[in-house]
């Protein structure tokens, strides 16, 4: 069933988080179970603490309407190093690890960040003063440990090609990250639970339905995932191919070349990108997204005219033979084909037309149609929610969910 929800501001994206830990925190925390993870844990180093105190002072500076009451446990952030699988070979990421600093036994929640292009936009890049790594500090505060991923192709990994919107590497990176996460709080002397939540807006939400239904298919030991949120993500890649050709314009051309440029290095295709975009863009492509540039400079270097960016051979033969690979790599890494069975909050604004609403209502029914609960699989409509809007409604859903969950 789709639930209507009013929009709220944007910065109570981490601070909602936050609530919704203090709602599921008790004194009876879980014994972790003994079952060892995979060791993927390369290296970490300590990068601050910050106390409580001025966590709930930034929180205040930024006028949110907030309780910031719950937020008590001095946060240290760790810069962490893992071993994770890109194209069959074994290869460092990186990750940020944000700790709160009590002894008591903590639940973990992997935040998956969105859609970015330079290296500098990486958790583990940004400074302290950042505040995506203030706000999600606060939600450590209330006593959740919480993982942000690089993924591959940024920090540790930025010599690899990003592997953007390809399922298995995005999966494994994230759920890599979580393993090296324990083994890096118990060096440190602190302990987490078994409870795994992941959370996630735009590519951010791909990531999080595709670690969820990695979880699913794969004996992960230790952890019980609870439930995820996956936020406005394109899940159906092909049916995100499609809506784009219908259009006469779109504002983020370089999500397109990004697909095409991670699909030719992820499989290693010999195809030139002119077989689907025409010059002088085919031939640029590849240069741009190299870690130096962002979004926005690489739109600059586009066109958001569909019929001048795209080739005109793809957009009115995009299903004939020339273009079966492709099509196929859509397929294979469309989350459409699995029936899940944990609980997953999805989410999107109906005024969405950067990664278009009806795809996240399409997938919603094909998950359902595959055999899925609708008291498992929920959706949720951010009324009047665009791409940049629907962050905040998001937020606030995911709190009332999660009272819910917790009842």
């Amino acid at each position: 069933m789709i639930k209507k929800h009013l929009p709220k501001n944007f910065w109570i994206l981490m601070i909602v988080c936050s609530l919704w830990m203090t709602s599921c925190d008790s004194d009876d925390v879980s014994t972790p179970k003994a079952e060892p993870t995979p060791s993927t844990l390369v290296s970490f180093e300590k990068d601050f603490e910050r106390a409580a105190g001025d966590l709930r002072g930034f929180i205040n500076l930024s006028e949110l309407n907030v309780d910031v009451t719950d937020m008590q446990i001095p946060v240290i952030r760790y810069d962490m190093e893992y071993k994770t699988v890109y194209k069959g070979d074994t290869i460092v990421a990186s990750a940020v690890v944000l700790v709160p600093n009590t002894d008591k036994a903590v639940g973990t929640i992997s935040f998956q960040h969105g859609t970015i292009a330079a290296d500098e936009e990486a958790p583990t890049n940004l400074i302290s003063g950042n505040y995506q790594i203030i706000f999600t500090s606060a939600l450590a505060s209330t006593g959740f440990l919480v993982v942000l991923p690089d993924y591959i192709g940024f920090g540790a990994s930025s010599e690899q090609m990003h592997p953007y919107y390809v399922e298995e590497p995005t999966a494994t990176a994230v759920m890599n990250a979580i393993y090296a996460a324990r083994e890096l709080s118990t060096a440190e002397g602190f302990s987490v639970s078994e409870d795994l939540y992941l959370a996630g807006y735009s590519q951010g939400g791909y990531a999080t339905m595709a670690t969820h239904k990695y979880y699913e298919e794969n004996d992960i030991p230790f952890y019980d995932l609870k439930a995820s949120f996956p936020s406005s993500g394109g899940y159906d890649i092909k049916s995100f191919q499609e809506y784009y050709f219908g259009l006469e314009t779109y504002d983020q051309p370089f999500f397109m070349a990004y697909v095409a440029q991670a699909y030719k290095e992820t499989y290693d295709w010999s195809e030139s990108l002119s077989l689907y975009f025409n010059e002088p863009y085919a031939s640029a492509i590849p240069s741009l997204f190299d870690g130096n540039s962002s979004g926005g400079e690489i739109n600059d270097q586009l066109n958001d005219t569909v019929s001048v960016f795209v080739n005109q051979n793809f957009l009115s033969n995009p299903e004939g033979s020339d273009y079966d690979h492709i099509n196929a790599a859509f397929e294979e890494n469309s989350l459409i084909d699995w029936t899940p069975q944990i609980r997953m909050f999805m989410y999107h604004g109906d005024a969405d037309i950067t990664v278009p609403y009806q795809n996240s209502v399409s997938v919603y029914n094909q998950l359902i149609a595959n055999g899925a609960s609708e008291s498992v699989v929920t959706f949720t409509t951010l009324e009047g929610g665009t791409h940049n809007t629907g962050v905040g409604p998001y937020i606030e859903n995911l709190a009332w969910e999660m009272a819910k969950f917790k009842d």
